[in-house]
């Protein structure tokens, strides 16, 4: 079984990485510079060639400082599934900060709690729960 590893390039991984455990509660499991990895001196030694976070519970996110532009796709979202509709909507709101909303966080007709948004680094979300009748 395999266990899928959302890898993020970003134009400032340091402060993407800040962001989401404020916004998601977690930490900075490691971090990993061009310098210290492979002994740059130049004006790469300090950004970020890997960093683990551990978000949401036990999730981990990997990130990395771009050494290219950043292509801002559409085509994918990164979701967790709250097992409280109260928690997530708090999450929805604090990655929404600087963002935009594209489907509000609310109960759905078919019964799930969903919201969706891209976050202010341009990385989509999808914010989920289970509705109250569903968990009695």
């Amino acid at each position: 079984m395999g266990v899928l590893k959302p890898f993020i390039y970003s134009e400032d991984a340091r402060s993407q990485a800040d962001f989401y455990i404020r916004s998601l509660g977690g930490n900075l499991e490691s971090v990993i510079t061009h310098g210290e990895s492979m002994g740059v001196q130049n004006d790469l030694q300090d950004k970020v060639i890997h960093m683990c976070l551990s978000v949401a519970g036990g999730n981990y996110i990997f990130m990395s400082d771009s050494m290219e532009s950043n292509l801002q796709g559409n085509n994918m979202s990164l979701n967790i599934d709250y097992s409280s509709a109260e928690e997530a909507g708090e999450v929805f709101l604090r990655l929404a900060e600087g963002g935009h909303v594209i489907y509000p966080f609310e109960q759905q007709p078919f019964g799930l709690y969903l919201g969706e948004l891209t976050d202010r680094f341009g990385v989509r979300w999808m914010i989920t729960a289970p509705s109250i009748s569903a968990l009695s």
